[in-house]
């Protein structure tokens, strides 16, 4: 292995060894306590420690970082306390995640480190959040992210690229080649040779540079970090390299040739290293014992720290006080008594026309948002009046865009991120169930992103476009869902929203998007979230519902001349359970009505906790109304048969007659 080490100092160059040094005599105590069975688990990075290091100390302390399980070297150079990576490791309250997740699932804005998810992909859409905050403020920052060479399969590592490369973004994605995900070799996940025939294809810039060569490590990425700095866009770098130990420790590496094993153990990153710096005459024997002596002790030190401290306590309490930013709501009234006539889509675009003047870090991400002001046109003339850095239409990408937003949380900024149909989220579903709403209570970072949702169906647009999915996120802790039925509450309830810290998935039918009008107020104003309100109020029965069901049941009982309350949920997490409680005892009697499919829809949870909680207070049998357990289909004659509201009329008598 040949180093060439340019104008670096002997102090610098021995200051990288030890932070070289550092990661791999932690590891080796590690693997002692694994076999000590005083730790659960282990992932080695053996092996690869010159590019976790070398990475980690040519950018900048302020400059963001993603690493991977394998990453040890990045947490060590960015001077993480070692008793506090061992706490994490244990999974105690010094720990990071306060023992909700371990080894290296966390982050932290104290050392501008932003963890993996066990997904591998996502956290590379992140990094495009990161940078693109970054360059929206003019800092002049690059940003860095690892993955695999397996992990580069995934439809995440292509999205984020492309994202990156499209919008110029300051990243630099580190591919660290070691030839395996897992125990599958590298020619059946992908088939070209070397990750800089990829490049090419994103219209950016690939260099493939030796993982285990320390110093072609920092000098390449100090270099490369520097220019994109001065000149943004994403630079794709392969890392070669090559992991000694098994994927995790119990997997092994039988699945290794030996002739294998034994070539990359000549070009271990240490070893080499170590050498060159003898033979230079930059470190001796000496030193280079005292060094290792050194570190040994501070590992010894930190261990038994950790593994003094208490095991956690669990408190309930404490794990849901944590699954939301703290946020207390201050519910905004308009300044003015001015109103106007508004269609439920004018509401929509009121509201995000004044949030984008009340937050100057708001920005809206989607698919067609800008010049064409989206399909539905609720961003029509946005570009003009706020510009294409706050107004951006996005690649065909969902969970990059998602996954941007939450980096733009990271960065501080706030972020809207609009589904063309409701349908298309489940392209970045795993960014909102497993990233935005576990954010913060896996490591105390706010997810600040709203997810704007044109759902239902009505329009006879067929089963790709008609979906109503809110119970998907329902059953999804940390996320916050809100579904207006009046045009009062579409722009009360959105600005309530964006104003909020927290995730959100704002559903919006189409239906009422041009069919419904109302007088609301011009002015800026705010809906209290998780307040129900009744949309009639009547004795006879009681019908709990939301979105298009409000106007259903509406219908329905005013036809049948049945005096109801009709509690219309609007947020459906968290849900009033006042409100229903209260309606009730007042009429005994209880129908639950929604579009989305009955089985496992939300009404099933609503009539569950009112036959657990208000039992007492039932004169019926808690009913429940919905779409039939199908697909939309697209003929109008079956969608309407598809749809609750022919036969609500009749499932309102029955429950009448008890």
């Amino acid at each position: 292995m040949k180093f060439d080490r340019k104008s670096l100092t002997d102090k610098q160059l021995l200051s990288i060894y030890e932070k070289l040094l550092e990661p791999r005599l932690i590891e080796e105590k590690m693997l002692i306590l694994l076999r000590q069975n005083k730790i659960s688990k282990w992932f080695s990075g053996i092996g690869q420690e010159a590019i976790s290091v070398g990475a980690t100390l040519a950018l900048k302390e302020s400059e963001y970082i993603l690493p991977m399980h394998r990453n040890l070297g990045v947490f060590t150079s960015r001077g993480i306390p070692y008793e506090r990576l061992f706490s994490q490791f244990q999974g105690t309250a010094n720990g990071f995640t306060k023992g909700r997740d371990r080894s290296f699932h966390f982050g932290t804005q104290e050392f501008k480190i932003v963890g993996m998810i066990s997904h591998l992909g996502p956290q590379l859409a992140l990094a495009d959040g990161i940078a693109l905050a970054g360059k929206l403020k003019k800092e002049n920052t690059a940003t860095a992210v690892f993955t695999g060479d397996g992990g580069s399969s995934e439809g995440d590592f292509h999205e984020a690229i492309n994202v990156a490369a499209v919008w110029n973004l300051p990243v630099l994605f580190i591919v660290e080649n070691n030839g395996y995900g897992l125990s599958t070799p590298s020619n059946e996940q992908f088939k070209f040779k070397s990750f800089v025939d990829k490049g090419p294809g994103y219209g950016i810039e690939t260099i493939s540079i030796d993982g285990n060569n320390i110093l072609e490590v920092y000098l390449n990425i100090s270099r490369l970090a520097e220019d994109i700095r001065k000149n943004p866009r994403p630079i794709l770098i392969e890392a070669n390299t090559f992991r000694m130990r098994g994927h995790e420790e119990a997997s092994g590496t039988k699945y290794v040739p030996k002739e294998l094993m034994d070539y990359w153990a000549t070009k271990d990153p240490i070893n080499n290293f170590e050498q060159y710096l003898l033979e230079t005459g930059v470190l001796t024997a000496e030193i280079a014992e005292k060094t290792r002596k050194k570190i040994k002790a501070q590992v010894d030190k930190a261990v038994k720290i950790a593994f003094s401290e208490p095991e956690v306590v669990p408190s309930t309490e404490q794990e849901l006080a944590d699954l939301y930013s703290p946020f207390e709501q201050q519910v905004v009234a308009p300044k003015s008594k001015n109103t106007s006539p508004k269609r439920f889509l004018d509401a929509i675009t009121d509201g995000l026309r004044q949030s984008m003047e009340r937050y100057p870090e708001l920005v809206l991400m989607g698919q067609d948002i800008a010049e064409y002001g989206g399909v539905f046109k609720a961003t029509d003339g946005f570009v003009e009046k706020f510009g294409k850095d706050r107004v951006r239409n996005t690649p065909l990408c969902e969970s990059a865009i998602i996954g941007t937003g939450l980096g733009l949380s990271i960065k501080g900024m706030k972020s809207m991120v609009e589904m063309q149909f409701a349908d298309f989220v489940t392209e970045g579903f795993n960014q909102i169930v497993n990233n935005l709403a576990k954010s913060h209570w896996r490591w105390g970072q706010k997810a600040d992103v709203v997810v704007r949702m044109p759902t239902g169906a009505g329009v006879a647009a067929g089963p790709f476009h008609s979906q109503s999915n809110e119970a998907w996120f329902f059953h999804t802790p940390g996320l916050k869902i809100v579904y207006p039925s009046t045009v009062y509450d579409a722009k009360g309830l959105l600005n309530a929203a964006l104003e909020d810290p927290n995730p959100y998935m704002y559903f919006e039918h189409k239906v009422l998007y041009r069919s419904l009008t109302e007088e609301i107020p011009d002015d800026y104003y705010t809906v209290e979230i998780g307040k129900a309100r009744l949309a009639a109020e009547g004795t006879d029965i009681s019908i709990i519902t939301y979105g298009m069901g409000v106007h259903w049941a509406q219908h329905v009982c005013n036809e049948l001349g049945v005096s109801a309350d009709i509690v219309d949920l609007r947020t459906l997490l968290p849900w009033d359970k006042e409100v229903v409680r209260e309606t009730v005892k007042k009429t005994g009697k209880v129908l639950v009505l929604h579009e989305d499919c009955l089985t496992g829809g939300i009404g099933a949870e609503i009539a569950a906790w009112i036959s657990e909680h208000c039992f007492t207070s039932l004169d019926a049998p808690v009913m429940r109304e919905a779409s039939l357990d199908t697909p939309v289909p697209f003929a109008p004659a079956l969608e309407q048969n598809f749809l609750p509201k022919g036969r609500l009329k009749e499932r309102i008598e029955e429950l009448l007659r008890f």
